[in-house]
């Protein structure tokens, strides 16, 4: 059905025998027709591109079409009067570009001068393998002659396609040695070099390109591969990857915005992505002293160790983009794609090493580039990085399935943690994680909250812990550790005998009255409550007073 060879130069007899062919196969989903005037919505057209991109790559076709001018009831040609402008339906192709993702639009629009009418003739792609077309947002399928939503057996149809192939190591065709960053090369070479101080520099020197290229596994038998043009193309050669992506977005926000693009060399701007951040001075006051240590907002390794993570993990099939968004206490480092083995925390602690990649020639080459190691490294020394530092851990957002962000503090959370990482140098790294978590309100295990506890690190109850004060230096960070400190029973006891000593008898109401506001404030209003019935009830069953009233309204004396 169509699928001889369509190009610019066709013929009116050739566009007419392929209308000819459209009509007598009426019966598939890979081509729509419409009877439309001199009007059609561009949203529309953008749905019917996204679902006939969609079910072309799903029936294995190398092009649908979108038909105006036959009318899809009688299969008769009635002619359309839509965009007679040549070059305002010309332009529909950025329109749809614009806003489909990744980025694609129709190979050629077509016209032909039909006996009956003008028809228009609209080529659709099909999505590539492993990535479905969406438009604004949604993906769309036909199911007969039908628009809607991709199911999502549909949509996995199509992800899952060469899902055991790895993108980076295709060899591009049309890629030549030329597409290739000088300055970029230049630098390849000393990063291998210092990769490799067993090998002579004048050696690595001394090689041509080509052997450097293989050496460094960023060629195939002398075919550049998705890899190569990724870390050392020009600028220019991105179109060699094109429908996806291949870019870093640095993004500025808060009371300043700002942002910029980047593509390919990615092994030099990656750095040029980093020096757009602004890394201050951060002073820190230590415990019990008015002496700042100061620090920079952000450890220059530990951002490009994400950023290059960003880079070597991605899922390029996707078509997004890999972005970094600068906060003014943070950086958010995100990429497309899940994570990919394990999960964070087991490369924090643990000694596990990958066991597989998403890119693994892309891994490879990183490696040999001095971007990355193999071993798994780089999570556990970006937290160590942070314990030094005195400042908060990083975390990882996983709630979105096909997405990963990481985020690195510039700031002080709670000044008593950063207190306990300068008075307390040798906390295990297991318990800073505990801590960590503690002064971010997250959730721990019941063992940890216990190991805390004993080294008097947090105080309080789970799930309301807080990070213990070593010192309160100012007025208003010692008055807020009294607020939240836990006095133990016999304070509360003696408030509540002195009451009674004064004023004979107190009800319920009396004593909840007089202690609600000496409890702990990291205590709600329903743990309050539960705690002034149990000081009660040990109170009595100790004999230190009884109930003259009720059980429902009960009146405590002293015994």
């Amino acid at each position: 059905m169509g699928e001889q060879p369509i190009g610019a130069s066709v013929t009116p007899e050739e566009l007419s025998a392929l209308l000819d062919d459209l009509i007598a196969t009426w019966e598939n989903e890979v081509a729509e027709f419409k009877a439309v005037g001199d009007n059609f919505s561009t949203s529309d057209i953008g749905k019917y591109f996204s679902a006939l991109s969609n079910e072309a790559n799903l029936r294995g076709v190398d092009r649908a079409w979108l038909v105006f001018g036959v009318d899809n009831t009688t299969r008769r040609v009635v002619g359309s009067e839509y965009r007679r402008n040549r070059e305002r339906l010309q332009g529909l192709k950025n329109d749809i570009a614009n806003s489909t993702e990744p980025r694609a639009s129709f190979h050629e629009i077509y016209e032909l001068d039909h006996a009956d009418g003008r028809v228009l003739l609209f080529e659709v792609p099909p999505a590539p393998r492993g990535i479905p077309i969406s438009w604004n947002g949604h993906y769309y399928a036909r199911n007969g002659e039908s628009l809607g939503p991709l199911d999502l057996n549909k949509l996995d149809e199509i992800r899952q396609q060469d899902a055991g192939d790895d993108w980076s190591a295709a060899v591009l065709p049309k890629a030549t040695l030329d597409h290739l960053d000088g300055d970029a090369l230049t630098a390849a070479r000393g990063a291998f070099a210092a990769r490799h101080p067993n090998l002579a520099p004048e050696d690595i020197a001394a090689w041509s390109t080509e052997t450097f290229l293989e050496r460094a596994k960023l060629t195939i038998d002398g075919g550049v591969t998705r890899a190569a043009v990724l870390l050392l193309g020009r600028e220019e050669a991105a179109h060699l990857l094109s429908p996806l992506l291949a870019e870093i977005t640095w993004k500025l926000t808060g009371p300043e915005q700002a942002y910029e693009h980047l593509g390919p060399p990615f092994l030099l701007n990656t750095t040029k992505v980093y020096d757009r951040i602004r890394n201050v001075q951060v002073r820190l006051l230590q415990p019990g002293t008015l002496i700042q240590t100061e620090i920079q907002k952000y450890d220059r390794q530990s951002v490009l160790e994400g950023i290059h993570n960003c880079v070597a993990h991605a899922d390029y099939r996707t078509g997004s983009r890999i972005v970094v968004t600068e906060h003014p206490d943070r950086l958010v480092l995100e990429n497309a794609g899940s994570f990919y083995d394990g999960k964070p925390e087991e490369y924090v602690t643990d000694t596990r090493m990958p066991k597989r990649y998403r890119n693994p020639l892309l891994v490879y080459a990183m490696t040999e580039l001095n971007m990355i190691d193999r071993m798994g490294f780089g999570i556990q020394r970006i937290n160590l990085s942070q314990v030094k530092r005195f400042l908060p851990l990083p975390d990882y957002d996983l709630d979105d399935a096909s997405a990963v962000k990481l985020t690195i503090y510039g700031a002080v959370i709670d000044a008593n943690y950063t207190e306990q990482l300068m008075e307390r140098s040798d906390l295990p790294l297991e318990d800073v994680l505990a801590l960590d978590r503690v002064q971010k309100k997250f959730p721990i295990s019941s063992d940890a909250a216990a190991r805390l506890k004993r080294a008097h690190l947090v105080e309080g109850r789970r799930p309301h812990l807080h990070v213990s004060s070593v010192v309160a230096a100012a007025a208003d960070t010692k008055a807020d550790y009294i607020r939240t400190r836990a006095q133990d029973d016999a304070h509360y006891a003696k408030l509540v005998t002195d009451y009674l000593t004064k004023f004979g008898e107190a009800s319920r109401q009396d004593i909840t009255h007089l202690l609600w506001d000496k409890l702990s404030d990291a205590l709600n209003e329903k743990q309050k409550r539960n705690k002034v019935m149990n000081l009660l009830t040990k109170m009595r069953k100790s004999g230190q007073i009884h109930n003259v009233g009720t059980r429902t309204k009960p009146r405590w004396k002293l015994t």
